[in-house]
């Protein structure tokens, strides 16, 4: 009976207008703030505009980086994503809580917008746009608020399949902007790339200011902007203090953080590295970013389902973890372009696992704290954006391997200096050529030692938490000991995780 309600859940998803409420007074005041009720409609435009708009500026970002540290790239590259990263982990679960007590909307309105404030700095001046960049990631985490905004619209049957279909379009709005992005930048200008980025930025604040209702449920939000809502939770350090005390989401905090640690140095300088270390063209690596982008948006909706459907869980964000290690071991291994290729068809299926945490945090969590729950997650992401292409960048510079193009030029010109030298870092190359991807298969091999402690039923610990708060509850009606029955009602109130 289960497989047959559940055989229809990404049509279920696309298909429907799920809201809240219909036909009532608390309908009528969330329709007056977007277009109809809210849906997972409005949370997949969100995201595609925005990424898209970033993927169009791919090819420019390198070109401004290398203009304005044309001796250190990728040190100052690691220094501003890490002070966004840091910046983004501090305010992520801040963000989630205001928006579990003021709603979705004022807060995708705000992360979207100051996501996207830099990129028309990026022409008027680039000093002001790496600080802008650097500062945005106070704000930085859209995938939370929206993440949150999905809980809100969906049944819990319905989420992961959901979290998926984000998943899958933030990987479809890569597909083609990087390549639009080269291909209008050769035909025309840099400038007409960034100008078109700001237009869908800004049509992106549109839609979420015009269109876009809010989700959260009126009866979950308070009467007024002045209500009080708890700062622990907001305090990225007490939120962590609060994960620390849930062995669950302790797991899946860890989980995130040595998984996506070398996703998010792979994603700083895979394009680089496929140009200068594995010699692809252009045309390979644009090629290479639209096949990986269409495999992963199959990977994360049908076979995630798929996957969701017949082993939960827990197998799931497993399953994608060793695809993820396959996947960075052959590209720290990597000697022929085959080899690359298989990587990518591997990096398509490691997808799944981002959905599949998210998916097992939002089941785990009641519904008023799906975006402080999120927010923790998310702001871990914020961390790893930051710490890995540091990371990734002091690895590659202690191999001696150089991925600055015009360094690589300069290099090709002068064989002869430090011959010894540079002979030793061929032969440790001619083996690994890539050894940040190496050493990042060491760490998500961590995190699959860690998946694997992970109970298999989102709920079991909070049915626990229940079971123990009753049985004390009983002693104590028992015993007779009712003076103390106030520290026994946090327990019973607590059934569901509380970050």
């Amino acid at each position: 009976m289960m497989g047959k309600k559940r055989k229809r859940i990404i049509g279920n998803i696309i298909w429907s207008k799920k809201g809240y409420p219909k036909d009532s007074e608390e309908g009528e005041k969330d329709k007056q703030s977007g277009l109809g009720q809210a849906s997972i409609y409005h949370a997949l435009v969100i995201i595609f505009l925005e990424f898209f708009a970033w993927g169009l500026l791919t090819s420019p970002i390198i070109s401004v980086l290398n203009d304005t540290f044309p001796k250190h790239t990728f040190l100052f590259n690691g220094l501003i994503q890490g002070v966004k990263g840091l910046l983004s982990f501090l305010s992520a679960p801040l963000i989630g809580a205001l928006s579990d007590v003021w709603g979705r909307k004022p807060f995708l309105l705000l992360t979207v917008g100051f996501t996207c404030a830099p990129i028309p700095l990026m022409r008027l001046s680039p000093w002001w746009y790496f600080a802008m960049l650097s500062i945005s990631g106070v704000f930085s985490v859209t995938f939370s608020v929206v993440f949150a905004y999905v809980a809100d619209v969906t049944t819990e049957d319905e989420r992961s399949s959901a979290y998926g279909l984000v998943s899958a379009t933030f990987a479809a709005s890569l597909v083609t902007s990087p390549a639009i992005g080269a291909f209008l930048q050769d035909m025309y200008s840099e400038n007409l790339v960034i100008w078109l980025a700001s237009s869908i930025a800004i049509l992106d604040v549109l839609f979420i200011l015009v269109l876009v209702p809010e989700s959260l449920p009126e009866k979950l939000r308070p009467a007024s902007w002045g209500s009080q809502i708890s700062w622990e939770k907001a305090d990225p350090f007490g939120a962590l203090k609060k994960v620390g005390q849930d062995l669950l989401i302790l797991l899946l905090c860890v989980t995130v953080f040595l998984s996506y640690l070398p996703e998010a140095g792979e994603y700083s300088s895979i394009f680089v590295y496929l140009r200068l270390i594995m010699d692809f063209s252009k045309e390979e690596v644009a090629s290479y970013i639209a096949v990986v982008g269409v495999l992963s948006v199959l990977a994360q909706t049908l076979i995630l389902a798929l996957l969701m459907k017949y082993i939960g869980h827990k197998q799931t964000i497993m399953f994608g973890l060793v695809f993820e290690i396959i996947q960075l071991t052959c590209y720290g291994f990597a000697s022929q372009h085959w080899i690359i290729w298989l990587a990518g068809t591997m990096a398509a299926m490691s997808s799944i696992a981002y959905p599949s945490i998210s998916s097992f945090v939002s089941a785990h969590a009641s519904p008023d704290q799906q975006g402080v729950a999120q927010g923790v997650v998310t702001g871990i992401r914020g961390l790893c954006n930051g710490l890995g292409p540091a990371l990734f960048g002091f690895i590659f510079y202690l191999f001696h391997v150089d991925l600055n193009e015009k360094s690589a030029m300069l290099d090709a010109a002068d064989k002869s200096d430090n011959l010894s030298h540079r002979t030793m870092n061929s032969a440790i190359q001619s083996v690994v050529p890539g050894p940040p991807f190496a050493f990042g298969a060491v760490l998500v091999i961590m995190a699959l030692l860690v998946a694997a402690f992970m109970p298999e039923n989102p709920h079991s610990a909070a049915a626990k938490k229940q079971k123990l708060a009753a049985a004390a509850a009983f002693e104590m009606q028992e015993d007779g000991t009712g003076g103390k029955k106030h520290e026994i009602e946090p327990l019973i109130t607590d059934t569901d995780v509380e970050l």
